[in-house]
């Protein structure tokens, strides 16, 4: 290839994680965003899949590469494949997991085999599975963990995270919840807000939210709460900015309180209003929760 050929190459996106958690239904999100999507391609066409993008120019500027466990033997090369291509230009990796129970409702209710189960069951090959790609898992760049959602709500959050309207250098996910429904699985860090009172114990708060006015100020005005959300913010401005400067375009902090009804969500949207002060830092929140009491 020579210099008068050779373009500057686009973005590149390899999609992969556990069998059944969504490769396929975020594959069509990219597609409808304009990416050049590849399907089911081994990790040893990656380097000639990228050398024709460059020759192709500006034709394919965006392409998303799913790879995953149907390569069989050839699989098992991608995290060096990966690894290699990240030092030669930007390669970013999307990995979709999902809690293993839900795995097996997903197989079972498609009544397919697992495509490691060989003679033993569906649990068998999801384990062995994630016994595979427990490295790729530690390397990606964002991980989504689809066990609440379903195919609309995944690509929504796909489009969130790949569309062009989103030029910052780096997507935060505020994202309040109830620790009495478990810590959110994808969450990078973690703020617990039970320190302050619950206004569940406020009949006249109860019924209300933390997105209603009565219960954002009662939770506000708590001795710490405004200390908290400046102190945590000025904390997350050098984690941002290391995150940018190691290319991880996408993390997940959750803000948690007992119900993730009231506290939570209040301190979810202040939160959320300090960091998207910082520079190159782009937020949006989430409330996993709510609604569900």
């Amino acid at each position: 290839m020579t210099d008068a050929t050779r373009q500057e190459p686009g973005e590149v996106l390899i999609v992969t994680g556990m069998s059944g958690a969504g490769r396929s239904t975020a594959a069509n999100a990219l597609e409808d965003l304009d990416w050049y999507v590849v399907d089911n391609l081994p990790p040893q066409m990656l380097r000639p899949l990228l050398e024709l993008t460059e020759l192709a120019g500006g034709a394919l500027p965006k392409v998303a590469v799913v790879v995953d466990v149907r390569g069989r033997d050839l699989f098992a090369e991608l995290p060096e494949v990966t690894r290699s291509l990240r030092d030669a230009r930007h390669v970013r990796v999307m990995f979709l997991d999902a809690a293993d129970d839900v795995l097996v409702r997903r197989f079972e209710a498609v009544r397919r085999p697992h495509p490691l189960q060989g003679d033993g069951t569906i649990l068998d090959g999801i384990r062995l599975e994630r016994t595979r790609l427990a490295t790729v898992r530690e390397s990606a760049d964002v991980i989504i963990d689809t066990s609440n959602y379903n195919i609309h709500q995944l690509s929504t959050q796909v489009v969130d995270l790949f569309s062009d309207i989103n030029t910052a250098r780096h997507t935060v996910t505020v994202m309040s919840f109830g620790f009495k429904y478990g810590l959110p699985p994808d969450a990078d860090l973690v703020a617990d807000i039970r320190f302050l009172p619950n206004p569940f114990w406020n009949e006249d708060l109860r019924t209300l939210t933390g997105q209603d006015d009565a219960v954002r100020e009662f939770v506000l005005e708590q001795p710490g709460a405004e200390e908290f959300i400046d102190a945590y913010a000025a904390a997350l401005k050098p984690v941002f900015e290391g995150y940018q400067r190691e290319n991880k375009r996408h993390s997940v902090i959750a803000v948690g309180c007992t119900g993730g009804k009231h506290r939570s969500v209040v301190m979810a949207l202040e939160l959320a209003a300090r960091i998207a002060e910082l520079p190159g830092v782009a937020v949006r929140v989430t409330h996993r929760d709510l609604g569900r009491e």
